[in-house]
């Protein structure tokens, strides 16, 4: 599993670590059933504590997206669609938050953004 951690990032690094798997799974990269490194592995791979993997995974099964087992492991959850679509609706909205406040700060019209918007949603779904 290829998770890279960014010391530029905004993000904490558990939320970094969460959100790359939950993107692995989105994409289909991490299938149902796929066995997770366990905490210590990934930890000591990505050279961070133990804690902070701990909270990642507790994170990702708080969310549906592992299941964890005394003993065994943490596997891929099996996949749920309307968590799956939530998770993008979510991650579409803080685009499109980032995109208006850009606008705002740079002076572009609601209108204009109106325009630039529906010119990329044309050009993407011909």
């Amino acid at each position: 599993m290829n998770i890279i951690i960014s010391n530029s990032s905004n993000l904490p690094i558990y939320e970094q670590i969460s959100t790359q798997i939950k993107t692995m799974i989105m994409q289909g990269e991490l299938k149902e059933g796929d066995a997770l490194p366990s905490m210590r592995t990934l930890a000591k791979d990505l050279r961070i504590s133990l804690i902070t993997t701990k909270r990642s995974y507790e994170d990702l099964e708080r969310d549906g997206f592992i299941k964890s087992f005394t003993g065994k492991g943490s596997f891929v959850a099996p996949r749920n669609m309307d968590l799956l679509r939530e998770e993008s609706l979510k991650k579409i909205e803080a685009y499109l938050t980032n995109a208006i406040e850009t606008a705002k700060t740079s002076g572009i019209s609601n209108s204009e953004l109106t325009k630039i918007f529906n010119i990329i949603l044309e050009d993407t779904y011909e």
